[in-house]
């Protein structure tokens, strides 16, 4: 498989190679170009230049363009879905699912605007408030959902005339790296660039004076250095970082209705996602119907490679976040805790995890407070709603959550009392395109898609004008 960087409008070569791992099999697949510094330093270089006139197309001349590179990725789907599949691991149809969601979010983006909004028109005074580019945008991807995490970074900061270099993670290059080749065909140079690297050109372009923001997706940790290294030059920045999910069930649900949602939700992406529900807490009259259904489809979810059909749950992406996982599994016993179903590695080469369900841990246990990002789900019992609140705010993380009811009323109140950036109702990781999402407390800075989320890639100038009299 060929793949190249898009630098200055051209395709280029690295000046190394990645190897590019399949989960499914743990064996070297494909090999990705690696970006040095001075291959860095050139596409600042070239967004930098290519900005201006980028912005002075404005709204309606760049609107165009990213409806046509959302035609050209959706023509490509397969190609796409092929690729992210062999990389990131999982189904096939989660994949196309992916390649759907990058190309709707850029056809949305396109057709949206940040308008002038008139705060004071008067006999003697004219105050405006105005929002232009910030400049060259650097949005860097974690290796879970590459290219839907671009995609919510790419449209906002295009529509709004940013230029954008992207950065995949060093273990999933090949999917961010043929948007580029895609791209390469449609938009101006400069105006889309991406970099891979070995995870050592994050600091050159997070800290690099002509970065005007950098918008990141990835681990809490991560997220703090990021923070860190844009501090020197004060550029924006949009962190969307780790999660700890809580899912709450009342004790009005139906759990055969209830039970499939949160396992899916828990699961999704062998549950590599930053929104996937990372802990159930359910009240103690339902705690054991609820395990034995959520065991029961454990049991019967098909674990393998994403490109047969009847798999429902594929590998963890890389070794290191397997054995990571497998840690936690570990620590159920030194906890406390049972494991109920799974708990073990499947034999082969591939980093899969079988399906696991553990009950009897405390809220201090490491599979409970910390988050797994794995296909291993806790579910603890609590005895009445204020005691439950207070558990689930007690997390340093505050991504995303649910509640799951009977009574969408009730459900409603209890949501508005989670400290969280976002909270569902009976539904889970609904992302629409207009509605913006981000984390609270350790999860995060700045907003996502939305109105909001292009506001972030934009600075606020007022123009306030006083009339001669």
């Amino acid at each position: 498989m060929n793949a190249s960087l898009l630098i200055d409008g051209a395709l280029t070569a690295g000046e190394a190679e990645l190897e590019v791992i399949n989960p499914a099999t743990g064996q070297v697949f494909a090999r990705a170009p690696a970006a040095n510094a001075a291959q860095a330093e050139q596409a600042i270089a070239a967004a930098k230049r290519a900005q201006r006139a980028w912005q002075a197309l404005g709204y309606s001349g760049r609107q165009p363009y990213l409806e046509t590179l959302a035609d050209a990725i959706e023509a490509r789907t397969e190609e796409l879905a092929d690729t992210l599949n062999r990389e990131r691991g999982g189904p096939l149809a989660e994949c196309r699912r992916e390649v759907a969601i990058t190309a709707g979010a850029l056809r949305h983006f396109a057709t949206q605007t940040l308008e002038d909004e008139v705060i004071r028109d008067n006999d003697d005074e004219l105050v405006v408030a105005q929002r232009y580019p910030q400049g060259v945008v650097v949005a860097i991807m974690p290796w879970n959902r590459p290219i839907t995490l671009l995609s919510f970074k790419l449209g906002p900061a295009l529509i709004t005339g940013n230029t954008v270099i992207a950065k995949p993670a060093p273990t999933t290059p090949l999917t961010t790296l043929l948007l580029g080749e895609i791209a390469a065909d449609i938009l101006p140079a400069g105006v889309f660039q991406t970099l891979t690297d070995r995870n050592d050109l994050g600091a050159l372009l997070t800290s690099h004076p002509d970065v005007a923001h950098v918008s990141f997706t990835g681990s809490t940790p991560t997220g703090k250095r990021v923070l860190s290294s844009a501090a020197e030059t004060l550029k924006r920045f949009t962190l969307e970082l780790g999660g700890n999910d809580v899912a709450i069930v009342l004790d009005d649900a139906d759990i055969d209705t209830v039970a499939p949602k949160i396992f899916a939700a828990a699961m999704i992406n062998a549950g590599q996602v930053c929104y996937a529900t990372k802990r159930v807490y359910a009240p103690r009259s339902l705690i054991e119907p609820l395990t034995e259904a959520l065991v029961r489809l454990a049991n019967e979810a098909k674990l393998g490679d994403g490109r047969d059909p009847a798999t429902q749950i594929g590998p963890l992406q890389n070794r290191m976040q397997y054995e990571k996982v497998l840690g936690f599994i570990d620590s159920v016993n030194n906890d406390g805790g049972r494991i109920l179903t799974g708990g073990e590695a499947l034999p082969g080469e591939g980093y899969f995890i079988a399906p696991t369900i553990v009950r009897d841990l405390t809220d201090d246990a490491r599979l409970v407070s910390e988050e797994q990002f794995g296909p291993v789900l806790p579910i603890l019992a609590y005895d009445d709603i204020e005691e439950v609140i207070a558990r689930a705010n007690a997390s340093e993380y505050g991504l995303g959550g649910a509640i799951w009811t009977s009574n969408v009323a009730r459900g409603v109140e209890i949501g508005a009392r989670i400290e969280t950036g976002t909270i569902w109702i009976n539904q889970h990781m609904a992302l629409p395109y207009d509605v913006p999402f981000g984390g609270a407390k350790q999860s995060g800075i700045g907003l996502q898609n939305g109105i909001d989320g292009m506001k972030d890639f934009t600075q606020l100038r007022i123009l306030n004008a006083r009339r001669m009299s």
